[in-house]
């Protein structure tokens, strides 16, 4: 039979064969009762209209009952999903950056399940201020005047920006033009703030005298950005915040600091560089300074502005500000991260632990997890414990290596096929390939990861 009579035959039509929606719906609850109804019922369209169109471009339909059971499991699978972080990256952004302390989960689960106070004043009945308590916890941990909290770092630079600067220019060194995660270009944010980016300097060198020239009558700012996620070496030179305060001082114009990873823990005493210390920043004379929450600090995703109390009061009442605002959740996330603080307790707060966790801890760490390993594997896998480097990650601190140790696993499915494993376990365990070697770097393992580990090396390699 030639193609056009196939044509005008739907009998011979191949698609015929497929099954209904309805039924590939009711097979499959009847199969996999655990699943819900209405991702299977997504997943049985959805499998229909891939093999139609396979079909139709003249190719094989596959097993679309199986492909319909697999694509409602993942439809079903909660998002985001427990991980286990073996990769030794801290602040791992795919994963979430930092982990909330015990104490902030807490926080969130109570603001979440009931009504909260999160605009009144308990004791008058009236309305509160919504940041107060923030507000109060970062000016006595940093030093500075006022403190304001948005959603994101990005916000509060574009907040910062469109408040102080809107119509007007803003310096920045060529240099420090910078892209990060997502496509986050410092340029476009200028430009959304609705403000003139004047550019100074070259790529890899910026002087006083650079910014000095440039300042004019419409000149509102000058921005120092942090380069977050890469380093410059070798014919470099950069202007710091001490000299910008100068020129803006001389010039009457403010000094924004975008250091977008910070502590407000000195924590350069156990080795992290300078610049990891927002109170730092203000000390050398930024009028303000941005980081992000869940970075170094370790708390929830937020922007944090720190500085002179009449320039934050600018940005509180800007427009913008109600549109960036922080959530419940987050602020009961970050008011329990900066209790701790406060209170000295910081190693409870995980991603300070796992930076401050001395590597000889962190080697008994995986020479336990090791032995473990070894018996409950057996001969099915080669293992050895490595002194490897690790990262801290997030767009925090280029170039600063974290000393870290790894159990490198060598089996005959091969490195990529045990770490695809690894991601399909109950509990997926994201892990590092080096030399056709799995390596599952204990320093971002937190409190009972090492069983679940031990469980999905055991599913991966088909040992449950």
């Amino acid at each position: 039979m030639d193609r056009d009579s196939k044509v005008k035959n739907p009998a011979g039509d191949p698609r015929r064969a497929l099954p209904s929606i309805d039924r590939l719906t009711r097979d499959l609850i009847q199969a996999a009762p655990e699943l819900p109804g209405w991702a299977v019922q997504a997943a049985a369209q959805q499998a229909v209209a891939r093999a139609r169109a396979a079909l139709a471009a003249g190719g094989s339909a596959g097993h679309v009952a199986m492909e319909a059971r697999q694509r409602a499991a993942e439809l079903a699978r909660p998002r985001p999903g427990r991980v286990v972080n073996a990769t030794g990256v801290v602040l791992h952004t795919n994963l979430g950056r930092s982990p909330l302390a015990p104490a902030a989960a807490s926080a969130v689960a109570a603001a979440a399940q009931g009504y909260s106070d999160v605009e009144l004043d308990l004791a008058s009945g009236g309305r509160g201020k919504r940041q107060a308590s923030l507000t109060r916890m970062l000016c006595l941990l940093s030093g500075a005047e006022d403190a304001l909290v948005v959603g994101n770092n990005a916000g509060a630079v574009l907040l910062a920006l469109a408040a102080l600067a809107r119509g007007r220019e803003v310096i920045v060194s060529r240099g420090e033009l910078v892209e990060i995660g997502g496509s986050f270009r410092v340029p476009e944010i200028l430009e959304q703030a609705g403000v003139r980016l004047v550019e100074v300097g070259t790529t890899n060198r910026t002087h006083p005298k650079d910014y000095q020239q440039a300042i004019g009558p419409e000149t509102a700012a000058l921005l120092k950005v942090h380069r977050s996620n890469f380093e410059q070496q070798g014919f470099v030179t950069e202007v710091g915040i001490p000299e910008l305060r100068q020129i803006g001082d001389a010039h009457g114009v403010a000094v924004i600091d975008d250091l977008g990873s910070a502590t407000l823990l000195d924590l350069r005493g156990e080795g992290l560089p300078d610049d990891s210390w927002a109170p730092g920043r203000l000390q050398q004379g930024a009028d303000l300074v941005c980081f992000s929450g869940d970075k170094l600090l370790g708390g929830p995703q937020a922007g944090i502005v720190l500085g002179a109390r009449e320039l934050v009061e600018r940005l509180r009442t800007s427009p913008l500000a109600r549109a960036l605002r922080q959530d419940k959740l987050g602020m009961a996330a970050l008011d329990a991260t900066l209790r701790l603080l406060l209170e000295d307790r910081h190693l409870e707060i995980p991603t300070l632990r796992m930076l401050l966790e001395p590597v000889q801890q962190v080697g008994r760490r995986a020479r336990t997890l090791a032995k473990r390993l070894e018996e409950r594997l057996q001969s099915v896998a080669g293992i050895e414990v490595l002194a490897v480097p690790g990262a801290v990650g997030g767009g925090s601190l280029p170039g600063f290596e974290l000393p870290s140790v790894a159990i490198a696993l060598r089996t005959a499915v091969g490195a990529e096929a045990l770490a695809e494993g690894l991601r399909q376990a109950p509990v997926p365990v994201l892990v590092r390939i080096r030399e056709d070697r799995v390596w599952i770097d204990v320093r971002t393992l937190l409190d009972g990861e090492d069983v679940l580990v031990e469980r999905a090396l055991a599913h991966a390699l088909g040992l449950s």
